[in-house]
């Protein structure tokens, strides 16, 4: 009996696990998007915007969570056939339907009602994600580009929401170049998705019919140079000097030039842009990166009186 039981919770265990993967934890770092507009708005110090963004990140979180499950049951039997989502909790039979749907309804119903405890306007915008996400699940993810410009407009809409959470303006500078940037990781991300047909012979999804190599190589040099142009632009502008007190912004251009470069190298080269949220978690290239930019923008915007880099 002892025996049986030790069995019985392991598998207990062992399902509880399937469960939370299915929620798909590990892309909520997306969800940090929230908070972009609390650091650009040089309150990253204050505790009380802290806490109130971090609550919208959870509202936010759950309700991706309920997208993810809801593309994942529609589209269970093409996932058998990919060589990485074969191994979900769906395709791979570890998590039946009926659970998926159940437990996609209480994420929805915990984002709601967080949200609502936020305001009506941060709610509005979750709602709205949600209804593009819907609608691109239910056919707009099959027609080629406008696919790849929805998934990118998901994440102005967190920018939107990180604003409204802390009761900060989000400025159009911020919202052009996170889209542009999201827009580089999903053209990578279907770049991907030709390099799996060509060693596979099997289209991983529709809206894939209306790409091929060259386009795609030539929309990521696109994108690319353009958010160079993009954010070297904005750190020159009279306007932000004035906010924040300092014209030295650009010197952080150097860090955003040589993670666009890294990302381009890890899709030309290494042939792996499918998945940006693992990147972002292996390459430690990218991570140290992204960690010099944030220090290094910290410094100029919440010490601009510290003259380091004068003669």
């Amino acid at each position: 009996m002892g025996f049986l039981s030790i069995k019985e919770g392991e598998s207990f265990i062992q399902k509880t696990i399937d469960h939370i993967i299915l929620l798909r934890p590990a892309h909520w770092v997306k969800n940090l998007f929230l908070f972009i507009p609390l650091f650009f708005a040089g309150e990253m110090l204050n505790l009380q915007k802290i806490y109130q963004v971090s609550i919208g990140w959870c509202a936010f979180s759950l309700a991706a969570s309920s997208i993810y499950i809801l593309n994942d049951i529609k589209d269970i039997e093409s996932d058998r056939i990919h060589p990485e989502k074969r191994f979900r909790p769906l395709p791979a039979g570890k998590v039946s339907v009926i659970h998926a749907i159940i437990l996609m309804s209480m994420s929805l119903i915990g984002s709601f009602i967080i949200s609502y405890t936020l305001s009506l306007k941060f709610l509005f915008i979750v709602s709205l994600y949600l209804i593009l996400n819907i609608f691109y699940s239910f056919g707009l993810k099959d027609i080629s580009i406008l696919d790849i410009l929805i998934l990118s407009a998901g994440f102005n809409l967190r920018i939107k929401a990180g604003g409204v959470a802390a009761d900060i303006g989000v400025s159009e500078w911020l919202m052009i170049m996170v889209f542009l940037l999201a827009l580089l990781m999903a053209i990578a991300k279907r770049r991907d998705d030709l390099l799996i047909k060509a060693n596979t012979g099997k289209d991983m999804r529709k809206s894939i019919g209306g790409y091929n190599l060259d386009f795609m190589n030539v929309s990521l040099a696109l994108v690319s140079a353009i958010i160079i142009v993009a954010y070297l632009m904005y750190t020159l502008s009279p306007e932000v000097e004035h906010r924040f007190g300092t014209y030295r912004l650009y010197y952080t251009g150097l860090f955003v030039v040589a993670g666009i470069m890294r990302y381009l190298q890890i899709t030309y080269v290494d042939k792996n842009s499918g998945s940006p949220t693992k990147i972002l978690y292996r390459d430690r290239f990218l991570q140290i990166t992204l960690l010099l930019w944030l220090l290094s923008f910290y410094f100029l915007i919440y010490f601009p009186d510290i003259h380091i880099f004068d003669q």
